[in-house]
């Protein structure tokens, strides 16, 4: 992977630091304050984050070339979480039955193809310019509008009650949070995301991101000029 400036290049985001936390130790490293990425990971999610370098690279972030995302995610069933993830508040569900591995793939169906979805309000979709998780923390009653989102395949990987992995083929958009939250409302049991790791987007897979550190190095040997 060529590292510089100008360049396009796949970070291996781990759990705990924000998607901007990530960018704001690229630009320390590198000098650049133009740097930009192609879809935040929420600070418990790991995986691929894209990050374009530099001006040129960061019109580029935004092409079809890099819509479509894939993402591998525990689901957590008989619990809902206000932030539809392990930091929120839970609540425990009494399931009327414990669903089998047919009700589950019966369910992960009718979310395949262009849907309609609800974004987590733990999120930082903006509400009259404040991103909707502020909102959420400071105890404003929020409502978010639903959107039009494409989900290309969903795959059960395994399943033990009361989790589930399953893999996930979408495009740019989708929240795997509300995936995972409304699976667990449909099988009548609630759910919210265990754990939740990005694969791929577009061409970069998760095998051919750098660490953050690996990122260090590399561009210490290069040594290119900064540029704002």
């Amino acid at each position: 992977m060529e590292v510089g400036l100008g360049s396009i290049i796949a970070i291996h985001k781990p759990v705990g630091p924000s998607s901007n936390a990530i960018l704001t130790r690229i630009k320390r490293i590198t000098g650049i304050k133009k740097v930009g990425h192609a879809g935040t990971l929420d600070p418990l999610a790991s995986g691929v984050l894209v990050v374009g370098i530099g001006r040129s690279a960061t019109k580029l972030l935004w092409g079809s070339d890099l819509d479509e995302k894939e993402y591998v995610a525990s689901i957590q069933f008989g619990v809902t979480s206000t932030t539809d993830d392990e930091e929120g508040e839970k609540t425990q569900i009494a399931a009327a039955k414990i669903p089998s591995p047919s009700d589950i793939k019966n369910v992960l169906k009718k979310f395949v193809g262009t849907i309609q979805q609800t974004p987590p309000i733990y999120s930082a979709l903006k509400i009259a310019g404040k991103p909707a998780y502020k909102l959420a923390r400071a105890g404003t009653p929020i409502a978010l509008a639903s959107r039009s989102v494409i989900i290309d395949n969903i795959e059960l990987l395994e399943y033990e009650w009361p989790v589930a992995k399953i893999r996930v083929r979408c495009h740019s958009g989708v929240y795997i949070r509300s995936l995972c939250r409304d699976v667990g409302e449909l099988l009548g049991c609630g759910a919210y995301t265990a754990d939740l790791m990005r694969t791929r987007v577009g061409k970069f897979s998760l095998d051919e991101c750098l660490a953050l550190e690996q990122f260090e190095t590399l561009w210490n040997k290069t040594a290119p000029s900064a540029s704002p």
